[in-house]
């Protein structure tokens, strides 16, 4: 197995989720940095690699691999253990819910491509971009506490981390930066306090994926 390279950005959800699951998996990686704020995504060298130009990219085992949930799929099936999403069907549909409901329902809107057009070409002032980023965070996070409701334990699913709480972590920092309350979610919050006592977790914060 090749050292997996991650091309990377520190505050990036997608990013952030991969290096979780690259944690879990105890894959030791190189992180080489593509600057969003500074539009490394548009870099041709990048793009000759990436042609949408997005984080995370894992170049991995003679391959390279887009789509934060791509990968962690690639990773899951390349070290099974710890599994991240469960082997039956009906609680792998479940978890996989979950998670799908962070990454295509919540993040979308909020990415920073978005918020960039929302701030040029529609010239929108900053509290209607916080208070667009917020709405759509309660909206889903609303929706995704009734849903882990049913099976959730000390995480989202049962008392094992998967991809549902590597979903559900890297939103829930997004939330706090972006003042979100979260009493009305206490189940969320119970899963990313659990998450965060985890070294796999903690490490791939953005505080020090940063350093």
């Amino acid at each position: 197995m090749t050292k997996p390279i991650l091309f990377d950005y520190f505050r990036s959800s997608a990013s952030y989720r991969v290096r979780i699951a690259l944690n879990m998996k105890g894959l030791a990686y190189e992180a080489r940095p593509v600057n969003l704020l500074e539009n490394g995504q548009k870099d041709e060298t990048y793009r000759a690699r990436n042609p949408q130009g997005f984080v995370p990219m894992l170049e991995m085992d003679g391959h390279r691999f887009t789509q934060s949930l791509a990968i962690i799929d690639y990773l899951d099936a390349r070290v099974p253990e710890p599994h991240l999403v469960p082997q039956d069907a009906a609680d792998r549909a479940h978890v996989l819910s979950l998670a799908l409901t962070v990454a295509c329902d919540i993040h979308p809107v909020n990415n920073l491509r978005i918020l960039k057009y929302l701030a040029g070409p529609l010239a929108q002032p900053q509290e209607a971009r916080d208070d667009w980023y917020r709405h759509w965070i309660v909206e889903g996070f609303t929706a995704l506490e009734t849903m882990a409701r049913r099976w959730s334990g000390a995480f989202l699913y049962g008392d094992a981390p998967t991809l549902a709480d590597i979903c559900l972590v890297p939103q829930m920092f997004n939330a706090r930066r972006f003042d979100v309350p979260l009493d009305a979610f206490p189940t969320l919050v119970r899963a990313d306090k659990a998450a965060a006592a985890l070294d796999a977790f903690a490490a791939a914060h953005p505080d020090r994926a940063a350093g």
